[in-house]
């Protein structure tokens, strides 16, 4: 099974997939961007705000998008995948930039992952008051210095995303303890095993 972990920065995927690690100790852990040789380098360039032109970041996004769906998760559809990010965190950041027409996105979207999405995408949601104060205590890269009423828009767009995909979407409060987050993940994913 293919699942994505989604949620803007700070929201706490890293410390869940760690958790579900533990859990399904032969998963394939992934990441969006930066899963292949490729990714890593469009990773940089995405993080550092290099690319000027918000259609050029989307385009990048797009070639990691392919690159990650050819080399990590067809290989593996066997097996349980956990990507921190997915092809939701492109569409969201693109619809909040507004260049590019819904239908597009999804066209656009579909050529580059070929159709393969999450079976269910798990959205660790912030407060503004929780995400301000997570942001207080690290040092920003070039996504989260557009500052949290941006990130905010980001988390409302990750919603948008998953409906114009048609994924499934389980949202969590990530403001809940982590051991409480960890079994409702885990809990989604056997529902979805017994099916």
């Amino acid at each position: 099974m293919y699942i994505a972990i989604e949620g803007i920065d700070t929201a706490g995927k890293s410390t869940q997939i760690s958790a579900l690690q533990n859990h399904f100790v032969n998963a394939v852990i992934t990441k969006e961007p930066g899963a292949t040789k490729i990714g890593k380098e469009i990773r940089e360039m995405v993080l550092g705000a290099k690319a000027k032109s918000k259609r050029a970041e989307f385009l990048l996004f797009l070639a990691d998008r392919a690159e990650h769906i050819s080399e990590v998760i067809e290989p593996n559809l066997d097996k349980m995948i956990i990507s921190d990010r997915s092809a939701v965190s492109g569409v969201a950041y693109a619809l909040i930039q507004g260049e590019i027409d819904e239908k597009e996105l999804v066209t656009f979207n579909n050529f580059a992952t070929k159709g393969l999405y999450p079976k269910k995408v798990f959205l660790l949601r912030l407060t503004k008051e929780e995400l301000e104060f997570r942001l207080s205590q690290k040092e920003l890269d070039g996504i989260e210095l557009r500052g949290s009423d941006y990130l905010l828009k980001i988390q409302d767009a990750l919603i948008q995303a998953t409906k114009l995909l048609k994924l499934e979407l389980i949202e969590i409060d990530a403001t809940a303890s982590r051991d409480e987050i960890t079994k409702k993940i885990l809990d989604n994913i056997k529902d979805k095993e017994n099916d």
